[in-house]
């Protein structure tokens, strides 16, 4: 039950990408990752407030904040919105996800994490699984007949896919800076404050457009709601308490069933249909989250 736990965030990161879909031809990229945060963090400091959460007292634990901020919040968030217009939603979702690998390097250098043999032939399998499960059809037909100059011709080092590297290299940075941020302010309220702090330049930076919000329907809205609440401050509180507890390797490779949840509930609310690739690469990856799950036990 409790390994089950630790796939909650990444379950409500997937789903939240399925209603980020259908939300997004109503509004900009740009308004949507603001209004993500930016609610979630102000929820997450009204809950701290009611369990009596510590506020962060010092210059130096508002200075770790504002540093956690801007890399897993302000740069995540704005690298993710800019890749979303120019890359497909699988190669995005792959390379986003590739975020574990920088992890567990960053982590190896810098906590002297170790990464055994499972750890290790999880992540590998890791990044197998989510490239079967999130490579766009034409690469793949390229890739099974082996026209490697296809593949680099096809555009995956275009702009829009380096941003969503750029993205995953900063949430990688924001994983590796829990440790000191919560060892000066309390996790929950660093949380919150790390949301609001790295949201409301997003925000604010996208209400002058009015194609941002004057195009939501009733039920964009509840998308946004459910992005927010559950999709964020849900997730993101869940996940920082886990990282802040346990080891950030072993953590941060359970990113990769986020595409395979996405892709599972794409299919069945969206008519996106799986290949028998990507069901492959689904099983590829719950094989890798087993031997990522037991690697610290």
């Amino acid at each position: 039950m409790g390994k089950l736990v630790l796939l909650l965030p990444f379950f409500l990161w997937g789903t939240a990408m399925v209603v980020m879909k259908s939300v997004l031809p109503h509004t900009t990229p740009l308004f949507m990752a603001g209004l993500r945060l930016v609610p979630a963090g102000t929820l997450l400091l009204l809950v701290a407030k009611w369990l009596q959460r510590p506020q962060p007292k010092t210059g130096r634990a508002w200075a770790w904040i504002a540093v956690f901020a801007f890399f897993d919040a302000f740069l995540f968030q704005l690298f993710l919105a800019l890749g979303l217009t120019e890359t497909g939603a699988g190669l995005g979702s792959l390379l986003i996800d590739s975020q574990p690998i920088a992890v567990a390097v960053l982590a190896f250098l810098i906590y002297k994490e170790k990464i055994d043999r499972y750890c290790g032939l999880g992540l590998a399998l890791g990044i197998v699984g989510i490239t079967l499960v999130g490579m766009p059809a034409e690469v793949r037909d390229l890739v099974l007949a082996g026209d490697w100059l296809g593949v680099w011709q096809a555009g995956l080092f275009a702009r829009g896919e380096w941003f969503m590297l750029a993205a995953a290299l900063a949430m990688a940075i924001g994983t590796i800076l829990i440790r000191p941020v919560v060892a000066v302010a309390d996790p929950l309220v660093a949380t919150g404050w790390h949301m609001v702090l790295g949201g409301l330049p997003l925000l604010l930076w996208s209400l002058p457009d009015s194609d941002a919000w004057g195009s939501l329907s009733g039920m964009d809205w509840v998308g946004l709601l459910y992005m927010s609440v559950m999709g964020s401050a849900i997730a993101y509180g869940l996940f920082f308490y886990f990282a802040s507890r346990g080891n950030l390797t072993s953590l941060s490779a359970l990113t990769f069933s986020t595409p395979m949840f996405a892709l599972l509930f794409s299919s069945f609310f969206l008519q996106e249909r799986l290949a028998w690739v990507q069901w492959l690469g689904v099983v590829v990856t719950l094989g890798s989250i087993y031997l990522v799950s037991r690697a610290h036990d």
